[in-house]
């Protein structure tokens, strides 16, 4: 029996010791060992939800990005196709101009062509009529020079009025 006394009574402090020591750990560690796992889970959690929030910001910042991408290329497309209109338009209206213009010149030219024709068979005619006169004048000079030709001259004349 002494032997198991002394194991019952080792055993018996060994329990009260460890009661004491389970009762100041509760009152001063327990606490605050609870509360330090408790906002480290709680961190943990706020960590998570931001990196989920920071996640679905990133996705709706992407699906913007894509979509102000999508609206620049439309928006750009719709800048060339309105520049090549542009561009077709002021060649077109170019050609139509020139060939508009070329018209008035070549009217114009045809107007002058014709204003210097008359003005050249206008001279023409008078040098031709100065020149007739001339040539008649001389004629007229040589045949009136003798009185025998006048003689004839004027019966000639005077026969074709008859005529007439």
């Amino acid at each position: 029996m002494d032997l198991i006394t002394p194991g019952l009574g080792l055993v018996f402090w060994t329990i009260i010791t460890f009661l004491i020591l389970l009762i100041i750990l509760k009152k001063f560690a327990w606490k605050p060992i609870l509360g330090a796992v408790s906002e480290r889970e709680e961190s943990i959690k706020n960590a998570l939800l931001s990196a989920d929030n920071a996640r679905k910001e990133m996705q709706n910042l992407q699906a913007d990005n894509q979509r102000i991408l999508q609206e620049a290329r439309l928006e750009r497309d719709a800048m060339l196709k309105d520049a090549r209109e542009i561009k077709e338009k002021m060649v077109a209206d170019a050609k139509n101009e020139a060939q508009v213009q070329g018209l008035k010149m070549i009217e114009q030219a045809k107007a002058a062509i014709e204003s210097e024709k008359n003005t050249a068979m206008a001279e023409l005619k008078l040098q031709v009529s100065t020149l007739s006169i001339e040539i008649a004048e001389k004629l007229l000079k040589d045949e009136l020079s003798n009185k025998a030709t006048q003689v004839k001259l004027v019966e000639k004349m005077l026969g074709d009025a008859k005529l007439s």
